[in-house]
């Protein structure tokens, strides 16, 4: 999935010539950190609800502002791991999407990102979870996707997780049954370590209920 399959309709932008009390209403209104300024399809930055807090005349075009718009974006054909990790580096609620030619193509929004993510990590897919701990230099996906279709199973998402300060990692990973006695009996006879495991059958309202919450708080 790449970053322009992401942008939403739903977030408004702001023109150069906006000034801050208008912004700010906007970003009271939607509820939203931050909001892209452009001119025509150039991108100026991204004014935050804190930033827009230190302009001097509210009055005042955004043109006269632009020492205090975040100059941060995301291509269009980027992976939206790459939103992710912009999203997480600099706080944002919202995300500008730049097309090859540096033209303003709009905006993720978090709760979209949040919506889609939540489809790749196959979160709603009924299963189960399996949380492994190796060596970087043993991870094999081919190998552990073999030993949980040796039991009738699929992977249906893997993440992998650093452990820091050391040369272990995580492997998440989210398989296509709630009965995993034999996948991890399995995973055990090839001496992996098994750090969780969680049958999704004995979690999913719970799980579905924080999810749901999550949504609601981001005001989906």
């Amino acid at each position: 999935m790449r970053a322009g399959d992401l942008i939403s309709d739903e977030i408004p932008t702001l023109n150069g010539d906006d000034n801050a009390l208008f912004a700010m209403q906007l970003l009271d209104e939607y509820k939203m950190k931050h909001l892209a300024v452009v001119e025509g399809k150039r991108f100026l930055g991204l004014l935050s609800d804190s930033s827009v807090l230190e302009i001097i005349n509210y009055e005042a075009p955004l043109l006269e502002s632009v020492d205090l718009l975040q100059k941060v974006y995301i291509q269009n054909d980027q992976h939206v791991y790459d939103v992710v990790n912009l999203a997480a580096e600099f706080q944002l609620s919202a995300i500008p999407i730049l097309d090859i030619d540096q033209n303003f193509d709009g905006v993720v929004s978090i709760y979209n990102l949040i919506r889609e993510l939540s489809k790749v990590a196959a979160m709603k897919e009924p299963g189960g979870i399996i949380v492994l701990e190796m060596n970087q230099h043993d991870y094999s996906l081919s190998e552990i996707a073999q030993i949980v279709e040796s039991n009738d199973a699929l992977v249906l998402s893997a993440n992998v997780t650093s452990i820091p300060n050391s040369t272990k990692m995580e492997v998440t990973l989210k398989v296509n049954r709630t009965n995993m006695d034999g996948i991890l009996q399995t995973f055990s006879r090839y001496d992996y370590t098994i750090s969780a495991s969680f049958h999704q059958s004995k979690m999913d309202d719970t799980l579905h209920d924080r999810y749901d919450e999550l949504m609601r708080y981001l005001k989906i």
